[in-house]
């Protein structure tokens, strides 16, 4: 693979922030911006390539991570929608599978679908479970609803019909007289977005493509003509949340794949940083100013998922990197609750009022005014751009939590991040743990604006052995929209049991998916020698609902050694197998993939023998377990070169985050000018 030449940019769109990351390739150069996110994302991509200081027709490469479909589904602005359905069908995605978000709070409804009842249409058809027509299309029943959607003037229908997975014959005939009579709206059929058994999920993933797709197919192909406009003349890829990118041509079919873009940028980045250090096995913690996303990777892979949701009850089943979101961030609110005991999160002060620190109206503590307390963090943040008042967060904490609890104001700011780190090592234990994995074969990998002040006490609850503070972790997410490659997930049903499958009909579905796969690539440009195709199997015991992935080789004749892996796969992760039991083949999966030109951050040479620079200040800091503050040590971070070791205390400044380092750790800064920090069990 060829690296790119020339400067690459990486834009992830958050709620607050617009956060850009500029790597020239030549020189080695890493350079962040952040501005504030606007009502039209683009102007703040475009405001925010601007500060970077970047000329467009001098870039090679733009990534970009976007919530635009996240913040479409949440706030329910979605363009008017249809659905057209087998008759007495209308309700699948109403009805759903019977359950509640919450089981025990019978007032506590599920959120409405996203097509209204009387927008879900019905025509006579019937498809049996083998593909056999029952009761063919009526074709004049299917014309007279394209007359009452073309009245209507919906701008996107969904086409779902019974068993179209195994036949969609009937899905193709109605979206043809749809786009007959709406030449101008978007179709989605849910053989061509989820070819999959159990009508529900397909038809829930069908409808969020579909009310999707004017927007999300609108935002991208404007930014593309916006950024022709200024200069940039190469391909605009859009991370989705398999872990992949996108172009705008592949948005137009399947908008649903960017519903979880935002959030999958720092997991790719997390890996990424994980590669560089020579770690298989990495946690991600993405730590911002409301909320901390926890990702995984094992064996060099990122954990992922089949089925989620933005909105419970709404599944999307498409393969999406794993990531736990749990409320704690520099901006989570301290409280008493009822019952008397201390609470962090998930209510944040966000960034309007803010922080009582910040000055600017807010008066309940959060973290960040604990942090300052503490001494961790100085009244000095973002190179002297904001100034925090000390005597503001005292207050704040001596008010609602210290004299409340009979504490002083510095032990009451230890309980108040202690809560918060308590809180996100639970987070951390369900993602690992709870998954059958061990913390301590693992690195902490940790960015956002607040991730490096809380990492060591973290890793040091999980008995994790390092941790790993990236160079810019305040935009590390973006960069993640340059690690990865085009990628397409594609999938079909082979129900079957595994010691009676036919491996010929096997290979046969896996040469289809394939084939699929190579003209996906080939049409968004992609060299057959830039092609890979990786295979996996949906396993399950007989009788089982789920199923579990597992990998194979090509041709997949031999299939004892994936019954073997889906064994061990599925002891790893319940704690126990059954091998005596039949094992069920549930469906095919093929990952087309396109490698990009790999993008790679600057390598320094460690010096060796490289010594301490100065501090550029002492400051009292409150650590764990110390009956008063430390003089310590505050280092500027882009002062400490390649190479260099030390033990704590100390503090690292910089402009977009601090890092703390308790007593007793050892630091270095490693080729990539990462922070290491070591943590022993004791000091």
């Amino acid at each position: 693979m060829e690296t790119v030449s020339g400067t690459v940019v990486a834009v992830d769109v958050g709620g607050t922030f617009t956060d850009v990351c500029v790597l020239d390739q030549r020189s080695g150069a890493l350079d962040v911006a952040k501005v504030p996110s606007t009502p039209d994302p683009i102007d703040g991509v475009l405001r925010g390539v601007a500060e970077a200081g970047v000329r467009l027709d001098d870039v090679a490469l733009f990534c970009h991570g976007t919530t635009v479909a996240t913040n479409a589904l949440i706030t329910r602005r979605l363009p008017p929608a249809a659905m057209v359905t087998t008759k007495g069908f209308r309700d699948v995605i109403e009805i759903r599978r019977g359950t509640r978000d919450d089981l025990w709070d019978a007032y506590a409804d599920n959120a409405e679908p996203y097509i209204r009842r009387r927008d879900r249409l019905e025509v006579p058809e019937r498809i049996d479970h083998t593909g056999r027509v029952v009761e063919p299309l009526d074709e004049d029943a299917a014309r007279d609803v394209a007359r009452i959607l073309a009245r209507r003037r919906v701008r996107a229908v969904a086409v779902c019909f019974v068993n179209a997975y195994v036949n969609p014959v009937h899905e193709q005939r109605m979206a043809e007289i749809l786009r007959e009579a709406l030449p101008d709206a978007a179709i989605s059929t849910s053989s061509g977005v989820l070819p999959e058994l159990f009508e529900h999920e397909r038809f829930s993933t069908t409808v969020a493509n579909a009310v999707l797709s004017p927007l999300v197919s609108g935002y991208v192909r404007e930014l593309e003509h916006r950024l022709r406009r200024d200069g940039y003349g190469g391909d605009l890829l859009i991370l989705h949340s398999g872990g992949g990118v996108m172009t705008p041509e592949a948005v137009d079919k399947l908008a649903v794949r960017l519903a979880a873009s935002g959030i999958a940028a720092g997991a790719v980045a997390c890996r990424y940083t994980a590669q560089l250090c020579g770690y298989p096995n990495a946690i991600g913690l993405d730590m911002g100013g409301t909320s901390t996303d926890i990702s995984l990777v094992h064996d060099g892979e990122l954990r992922t998922t089949n089925e989620w949701y933005v909105e419970y009850g709404y599944p999307i089943c498409f393969p999406s990197i794993e990531v736990l979101t749990i409320g704690a961030g520099g901006g989570s609110l301290a409280y008493i609750d009822g019952a008397g005991s201390l609470r962090n999160g998930p209510q944040s002060a966000g960034s309007v009022p803010g922080p009582a620190s910040y000055g600017t109206g807010g008066e309940q503590p959060t973290n960040t005014d604990a942090n300052l307390v503490l001494g961790r963090l100085g009244t000095e943040l973002v190179g002297g751009g904001m100034t925090l008042r000390r005597d503001l967060a005292e207050a704040a904490i001596r008010r609602h939590v210290a004299d409340p609890l009979g504490m002083s104001v510095p032990e009451a700011a230890r309980a108040i991040i202690a809560v918060a780190n308590a809180n996100m090592a639970d987070a951390v234990r369900l993602i690992s743990l709870q998954r059958g994995y061990d913390p301590r074969e693992f690195a902490l990998v940790v960015f956002g604006g607040a991730g490096a002040l809380h990492g060591a006490a973290l890793a040091r609850e999980l008995s994790i052995p390092t941790v790993v503070v990236p160079p810019r972790p305040g935009a590390w997410s973006a960069l993640g929209c340059l690690m990865v490659d085009i990628r397409h997930d594609l999938s079909e049903m082979f129900l079957t049991r595994a010691d009676t499958a036919d491996p010929d009909e096997l290979e046969a579905a896996f040469r289809r998916l394939e084939e699929q796969g190579r003209r996906l690539l080939a049409a968004e440009g992609v060299a057959e020698e830039d092609m890979r195709l990786e295979r996996s199997i949906a396993m399950r015991y007989l009788g089982q609902w789920r199923s579990m992935d597992v990998a194979v080789g090509a041709p997949a004749t031999d299939l004892q050694a994936a019954v073997e892996r889906f064994h061990a796969e599925h002891e790893r992760e319940f704690s126990y197998r059954r091998d005596d039991a039949p094992v069920e083949l549930y469906r095919l999966q093929l990952t087309a993939i396109g490698r990009t030109e790999e993008v790679r951050t600057p390598r320094q040479e460690p010096v060796a023998g490289a010594t301490l620079p100065a501090p550029k200040a002492t400051r009292e800091v409150w650590f764990d377990g110390d009956d008063g503050p430390q003089a310590t040590p505050v280092y500027d971070r882009a002062a400490l070169p390649a190479g260099v070791q030390f033990v704590g205390p100390a503090v690292i400044d910089q402009l977009d985050t601090t890092t703390l380092v308790p007593p007793g750790v050892l630091v270095e800064i490693d080729e990539w000018l990462n922070i290491r920090m070591h943590i022993t069990e004791e000091r």
